[in-house]
């Protein structure tokens, strides 16, 4: 998609005889990598491009592909290192609380914390997605990795909490709060109030309104239909 520029010439890196990357491979991998990651913070999507990464590392253009194939490839590093950070700040906020809302709320709120920083650079990264093709796709099987990250997080919020769902919605439910929190951070995306107001009113109204629905898993008349619902976000792949 994005490999447009020249790629011949490429410095294949060293190997041992069992096939692992040496050290210099996996520095060099190591530097591409996070050149690429300051620019798309500095930068954003659009202005980043694989020849500039490959002139601020000080390596060849071919080299630069040989690692990362395309600019995809390293927009999914973004999003797992931002994923990481996600959990790193949501793990110690949950030991705080054992309502299951609050601990909801942590996981929502700290998402889009680490979002923050790439607000003004949202269009480009949501055109570079928006296509059912794209690895960049949140429900592509490329973008697997940093979407477990999330469902966990809601796994651990859902199970860590005092006032525990039935099994059978606590199994169900990680991946429909994903959703959730994937359509939340689209709105995001677009949302030009000051500090991004709206979205938090929305998702205050969100966990109010969870709050109040919630006992309503226990109702037997209600269930059937819940699961269903449940097992429809999982046809999606997820």
């Amino acid at each position: 998609m994005f490999k447009n520029e020249d790629t011949a010439g490429a410095d294949k890196p060293n190997s041992d005889v069992n096939g692992r990357k040496s050290p210099k491979s996996e520095r060099t991998r190591a530097s591409i990598r996070q050149t690429a990651l300051r620019s798309f913070r500095e930068n954003g999507f659009d202005a980043t491009t694989m020849r500039q990464v490959a002139d601020e590392a000080s390596v060849s253009l071919g080299n630069a592909y040989y690692y990362f194939p395309t600019k995809n490839h390293l927009v999914q590093e973004l999003y797992v290192e931002v994923q990481e950070a996600h959990r790193a700040s949501v793990e110690p906020l949950l030991a705080t609380s054992t309502d299951l809302v609050e601990r909801l709320g942590i996981v929502y709120r700290q998402g889009l914390a680490q979002l923050a920083p790439f607000h003004k650079f949202a269009p480009g990264f949501l055109s570079a997605m928006i296509s059912p093709k794209s690895p960049l796709n949140p429900l592509s099987a490329d973008s697997l990795p940093a979407r477990q990250i999330t469902v966990g997080l809601f796994r651990e919020a859902i199970t860590g909490a005092k006032n525990r769902l039935p099994g059978e919605f606590e199994e169900r439910m990680p991946a429909a709060l994903w959703l959730s929190y994937l359509l939340l951070s689209l709105y995001w995306s677009y949302d030009r109030s000051a500090g991004q107001r709206r979205t938090e009113r929305l998702l205050e109204q969100g966990l109010r309104l969870l709050r109040v629905a919630l006992p309503a898993i226990r109702m037997p008349f209600l269930r059937a239909p819940l699961r269903s619902i449940l097992d429809l976000v999982a046809e999606a792949g997820l």
